[in-house]
């Protein structure tokens, strides 16, 4: 009887490792990353996981930040993008409001050609998704924020459901290489709650709609806690937002595990084209993973003016 067990359980164990690694093989794959052309604009999403400032070692401390911080400089650099919306990027150290932020430090001090947009004062604006752009290329023109909430500018106020607050940060830059000007929509949605992310992004496409009307250039981009094919996608696809087709793992689970096709994506609408396909980097970096998340890379041609870069 206990043989019998033993053979069913090692069954059961076979069974699934063979159905982590088909998953894992079926949303993985390497796509190379190119330099992108002289008449394009990179943009890229990342999430990179908060950093809990209360917690010495273990997953996601302190220790835990040092071990990564140079993985996720290099991922950064490697990305070579000219714009790039953030999600978790927050140092937490309780309640809602932080003025420490370790990660956006580390970027700004060690990418000195970069600076942060969708930033500022934290008792009025919250700077835990920040929109790093390279400052010889673009120039900030305007940014803003609204929480995924029943009271969306009430700063920090909590989602429709009553759970942690949520938010989209933007910004509008003008191209200085093409002199079009755009925005950047940066989205983290509720992981855990299928309601809160319906309505996060209804209220999205509700807010960007002024902008879609004027006939502005927008880029979507984020965790949006759905794949294609997902009714969350579906609301903002309705809106005219083209999603760049990501296909495979954009979340390992911070162990290199890809079960779950993209639910890291980018969006645009306007005088905008997707000049190649999107790239997600599926690697470690100084033998390390930075975060638990892959960045996604798209480059789009603006207005087909020329660059200058």
């Amino acid at each position: 009887m206990f043989s019998t067990v033993l053979k069913l359980a090692g069954a059961i164990i076979l069974v699934l490792v063979t159905l982590v690694g088909c998953q894992t093989l079926r949303h993985s794959g390497i796509t190379p990353l190119q330099d992108p052309a002289p008449d394009t604009l990179r943009v890229a999403t990342y999430n990179v996981h908060y950093i809990i400032l209360s917690r010495d070692t273990g997953a996601w401390s302190l220790a835990d930040w040092d071990r990564r911080k140079t993985p996720l400089d290099l991922a950064f650099k490697e990305m070579n993008a000219d714009v790039i919306g953030f999600q978790e990027m927050e140092s937490f150290g309780g309640g809602n409001q932080a003025d420490i932020n370790l990660t956006l430090d580390w970027l700004l001090q060690n990418n000195p050609d970069f600076a942060a947009a969708a930033v500022g004062d934290p008792s009025v604006f919250p700077s835990t998704q920040p929109i790093l752009y390279r400052n010889d290329r673009l120039r900030l023109l305007d940014q803003g924020w609204f929480f995924f909430s029943d009271t969306p500018d009430v700063i920090y106020s909590r989602t429709f459901n009553g759970s942690y607050p949520a938010f989209t940060s933007w910004a509008q830059f003008r191209d200085l290489a093409t002199d079009e000007v755009f925005r950047v929509i940066n989205l983290h949605t509720d992981f855990g709650s299928r309601s809160n992310r319906m309505q996060s992004v209804e209220l999205v496409a509700e807010r960007i709609a002024p902008w879609i009307a004027a006939e502005e250039t927008l880029f979507v981009v984020g965790d949006f806690n759905a794949r294609f094919g997902d009714p969350v996608l579906d609301v903002l696809e309705e809106t005219g937002l083209e999603f760049a087709p990501v296909e495979g793992a954009t979340y390992h689970l911070n162990w290199g595990l890809n079960l779950f096709a993209a639910i890291d994506h980018i969006a645009h609408i306007g005088d905008a084209s997707l000049a190649t396909e999107p790239v997600v980097l599926r690697q470690k970096f100084a033998g390390e993973w930075p975060t638990d998340h892959y960045p996604v890379i798209a480059d789009y041609r603006l207005g087909g003016a020329q660059s200058r870069r």
